[in-house]
């Protein structure tokens, strides 16, 4: 959603560095182009005038002045007011001292609040809470329906008395299910109420009546993040009418511009506090200002990275990986290798992972053409071999590959290709465990070398010999001399110890080089 403010932001930077000092021209051109920047994305005007206001404020000021690099002092300001203008520090959810906890949900019709009720439910049981949905949406036709199969999906509880379709009464069952809560011992309700295609004062006052009736703990407005500057006007008028106390924003996998997204916390004064990012049940998250403007500014997510990888990936099983790499990567099976890439799979996209990594806007082309059916299609290569080709693919023949290959539906260049990559990854773990450095790769200090190491190195040359007779038959024989005297030097003397690349003394040559533990236990 913000690939396109990202860029506009990354050219406006780019111009900056290499400037030793910025002058007011500088500043003001560079608020300017920001200031564009802002409106293409339909951020609301209020907003682009403040944040202009503070990064103009605080770049003539001494802090950017005086700075050694203005640049990256400019680009610091911006992440900051971009993290003040998104909400500042990350917003928790409030939970009741005595339970239940209510949660309701409101917002217009068709911003997501019945499939956002089951990602939040989903989310609350990974955090060790027992939800349950609520349906107070008896307006909308199949709505009550439609929450029942997002509660199933999500593996929660499901509480939906009233057959809906306009038969029911909403605030009636909002008040029932907080005492079925408390019998069914549920810790967590999430009320899910109607909307309309825009606001009107029926809408309104239904959902003031089911706030008074169940006094929630959070109210949550969902906003749709594609909206544009409407969705500005929809948050005025619900804090108004509705009076909640924080923003969810759903569809931000869109590719509509995200404006509303930088401007409805600044202008209502009410937290982000989370954001649903794709389709499936798992694609919803806690927001946080500061990782979404270092995403905006293309320096990359790597705390959420590292949080879903802790969520997805077994400590157990990275140590029995970690133990069967450190052994040379012999004991590393493609059954090993199908298990690292079926955890990977499960943290999400691959497009999405690799989009968290600091730098990769510059290849967001290519990394958005990256088809996750191609990650498939190799696990259903591995899965049509027999356990003993995963144990030792080096038994994988002709007439093996060929049956692989009609097994798993793919041609058997494909299977090929697999299993030669899967043998120089192989390889390479084994050179770089055993010291042997990479294949293929200049030797390196201590580690030894690749292939290209074991080639003589060449002979370097000596003097010339003198055209004077005398002064060459001198030369020849203190030549002879040293010749005779040997590698031990000068008659007496201890045999010179062999002397390591880079100052490296005796015992610490590739034969006696002992990798650190730590860079073991990375290996």
């Amino acid at each position: 959603m913000f690939d396109t403010l990202s860029d506009r932001l990354a050219a406006t930077f780019k111009n900056l560095r290499g400037k030793g000092r910025l002058s007011e021209a500088d500043i003001d051109a560079t608020a300017r182009e920001i200031r564009i920047a802002l409106l293409e994305a339909d951020v609301a005007l209020p907003v682009v005038r403040a944040f202009i206001k503070q990064v103009k404020d605080r770049a003539l000021g001494a802090e950017v002045s005086g700075a050694l690099n203005p640049a990256q002092q400019i680009i610091k300001i911006v992440n900051e007011e971009l993290i003040s203008i998104l909400g500042g520090e990350t917003r928790r959810l409030r939970y009741a001292k005595t339970g239940p906890t209510v949660i309701m949900l409101a917002g217009l019709q068709g911003a997501g609040k019945t499939t956002l009720a089951g990602k939040l439910g989903h989310w609350l049981k990974k955090q060790k809470h027992t939800p349950l949905l609520v349906a107070c949406d008896l307006q909308r036709p199949n709505a009550v329906n439609q929450l029942g199969v997002v509660a199933e999906r999500a593996g929660v509880a499901f509480y939906g008395p009233e057959p809906g379709n306009g038969v029911g009464d909403p605030v009636k069952v909002a008040r029932d299910s907080i005492e079925y809560a408390r019998q069914k011992q549920y810790d967590v309700v999430i009320v899910d109420t109607a909307g309309r295609l825009g606001i009107d004062a029926e809408m309104m006052q239904q959902a003031a009546d089911i706030r008074a009736a169940v006094d929630p703990d959070e109210v949550l407005f969902v906003v749709d993040a594609m909206v544009g500057q409407d969705a500005v006007t929809t948050a005025q008028a619900f804090l108004d009418g509705v009076d909640f106390t924080g923003v969810v924003l759903s569809k931000l996998d869109g590719d509509a511009r995200g404006g509303a997204a930088l401007s409805v916390a600044h202008v209502t004064g009410r937290q982000i506090m989370f954001a649903s990012n794709g389709e499936k049940v798992d694609d919803f998250d806690a927001f946080h200002p500061d990782r979404m403007a270092s995403r905006i500014l293309g320096m990359g997510d790597m705390l959420s990275l590292i949080e879903k990888a802790e969520q997805t990936f077994s400590q157990a099983e990275a140590e029995k990986m970690a133990s069967k790499l450190q052994g040379g990567g012999k004991d590393f099976t493609l059954d090993d290798f199908l298990a690292q890439l079926e955890q990977v799979r499960k943290m999400g996209s691959i497009s999405k992972l690799l989009g968290m990594l600091p730098g990769m806007a510059q290849i967001r082309d290519q990394i958005n053409n990256i088809d996750d059916r191609d990650v498939d299609r190799v696990g259903a290569i591995i899965k049509s071999m027999t356990p003993a080709e995963r144990t030792d693919p080096k038994i994988i023949n002709g007439s093996r590959r060929l049956r692989i290959a009609k097994g798993s539906g793919v041609q058997v260049g494909e299977v090929n290709n697999l299993v030669e990559r899967f043998f120089e990854a192989r390889k390479m773990m084994s050179a770089m465990a055993s010291g042997k450095g990479i294949p293929g790769m200049p030797g390196i200090p201590g580690m030894g070398g690749g292939k290209r190491s074991a080639k003589k190195a060449p002979v370097a040359k000596g003097k010339r010999k003198s055209g004077n007779p005398l002064k060459r038959a001198q030369e020849e024989a203190a030549a002879a001399e040293r010749r005779a005297l040997g590698p031990a030097g000068a008659p007496g003397q201890q045999p010179a110890a062999p002397g390591g690349a880079f100052g490296l003394g005796a015992g610490k040559g590739p034969a006696d080089f002992e990798l650190p533990k730590e860079f073991k236990d990375l290996l």
